[in-house]
């Protein structure tokens, strides 16, 4: 298994990180503004089996994703510096949807989406603000999130944003400080340092819990993992 992980995640998680799989740090990308420009959602999209990656993703980090021998496939449009040229791989793909804002979204991964049933949000940061979970679950820090996939009769849990640290900015998003591997839920951080920490547990309480390490919850992109 490898994890794509943002590099400045706190050192403590960086550890713990290792103990799970190798580790691919994204190192900053020049495309983006700084505090998004090495996180894993705004470079990469896995859709299935397939991992989509940002046109412009740096050549340093191509030769490491093809020495670990991880497939990928390129996406058409560049990351650009500013919103909404930063959110085109910022969607979410399960097995039966692809959430996002499909005015914003790359078109090599609606391609490769198939027939999956799209729900167009219009939430650009669609994936910094939603994690998907088996059973048809999601949790998500955006409203307008919410209510689109209770409409499509998903079982939803919203938590408040307020508390998740994303350097220069008031607060970071949900999605951005977590990621999912088979029945194990990775925190980037405490719960118990999370306001509505304990609404999660219970959300989720068929599933693992992975505190990486025992601080605020921290919005580094989220954790992609690749079998």
């Amino acid at each position: 298994m490898l994890i794509i992980a943002d590099f400045r995640v706190p050192p403590e998680a960086k550890e713990q990180l290792l103990s799970f799989g190798k580790v691919l740090w994204l190192t900053q990308q020049q495309t983006a503004y700084e505090t998004i420009s090495s996180h894993p959602d705004i470079f990469f999209c896995p859709v299935g089996d397939q991992l989509i990656v940002a046109s412009n993703l740096s050549e340093t980090m191509i030769d490491k994703l093809e020495k670990r021998g991880i497939q990928y496939s390129a996406g058409q449009q560049a990351v650009g510096v500013r919103y909404p040229d930063t959110a085109g791989y910022n969607v979410v793909v399960t097995d039966k949807f692809l959430i996002g804002n499909i005015n914003f979204t790359d078109k090599r991964i609606l391609e490769v989406a198939g027939n999956r049933k799209i729900i167009h949000v219009t939430q650009g940061y669609t994936r910094c603000n939603l994690i998907p979970l088996k059973n048809d679950r999601f949790i998500t820090s955006d409203k307008g999130i919410r209510k689109a996939l209770l409409q499509y009769g998903q079982k939803v849990l919203f938590v408040s944003p307020a508390g998740i640290v994303l350097p220069g900015f008031p607060h970071g998003f949900i999605g951005g400080a977590c990621g999912v591997w088979q029945d194990r839920l990775f925190f980037l951080g405490g719960l118990k340092n999370f306001p509505e920490g304990q609404k999660i547990r219970d959300f989720v309480s068929d599933m693992e819990i992975i505190e990486l390490y025992d601080g605020p919850l921290f919005d580094a992109g989220g954790l992609l993992f690749i079998s």
